[in-house]
């Protein structure tokens, strides 16, 4: 199960623009948590918190629970909005997680055994194609990470999305083509050009010996030019 990390809240009581601006002037982010069958919950989170987390990386795919005044809320951040001008954060959505529910997620995608790829010992490639693969899994179980194992592929061999052994209860959001996630690359021989190197010092050598005998040519003309002609 994908780890959880801990964030505090305050319930926020006026919503609106006006109260939003109010809301980040005391260094906070408006957000708002939303599902679950019950109506949406304006709340504020701490501004520095919010923009580290999210410039960390994989925000919209970490589980965090909330501690609003006190009272845990276990949630998954939806969506977020961006000032156009200093890109800090502005609003956030988290989407409520309620025991028995599903989520559509974003998964990241590792690969393992790399040291037993034939593909990869003959000097091939990891192509990850897809970092993260979408798919629907139990709110209270979802996966930290979907695990490809590489031993035996070689040169040309992929991994579908069908072939993915996915966590318990999860199943792939469906679509209409099976995905490639990985494939093995064989390394790229510029064979070209070390040819043309060596073909280079081969043309330069007859250069370089017609050379001299231009300069033996040019040097006996005027020799040839000042002789006298003989009497008769």
């Amino acid at each position: 199960m994908a780890a959880i990390k801990q964030l505090p809240a305050v319930t926020r009581s006026g919503t609106g623009k006006g109260a939003a601006r109010s809301v980040r002037r005391e260094g906070r982010v408006p957000a708002v948590i939303y599902g679950g069958g019950m109506k949406p919950e304006p709340i504020s989170v701490d501004f520095r918190d919010v923009n580290k987390l999210i410039y960390a990386g994989h925000f919209l795919t970490t589980i965090f629970e909330l501690d609003v005044d006190g009272r845990r809320e276990r949630v998954l951040p939806r969506d977020y909005q961006l000032d156009v001008v200093t890109d800090w954060p502005v609003h956030v959505d988290f989407l409520r997680l309620t025991p028995g529910s599903r989520v559509r997620i974003g998964v990241p995608v590792h690969v393992e055994n790399r040291e037993a790829s034939p593909g990869l010992k003959k000097g091939g490639t990891v192509n990850l194609v897809l970092h993260t693969v979408e798919v629907f899994a139990p709110a209270d179980n979802i996966p930290e990470s979907i695990t490809i194992d590489l031993t035996g592929l070689d040169f040309v061999d992929s991994v579908h999305v069908s072939n993915l052994k996915l966590p318990e209860g999860c199943r792939p959001v469906p679509a209409k083509t099976d995905l490639t996630v990985v494939t093995i690359v064989p390394p790229t021989v510029m064979a070209e050009e070390p040819a043309a190197a060596a073909a280079a010092p081969a043309a330069a050598a007859p250069a370089a010996a017609a050379a001299p005998a231009k300069a033996e040519a040019k040097a006996a003309a005027p020799a040839a030019a000042a002789k006298p002609a003989a009497k008769k």
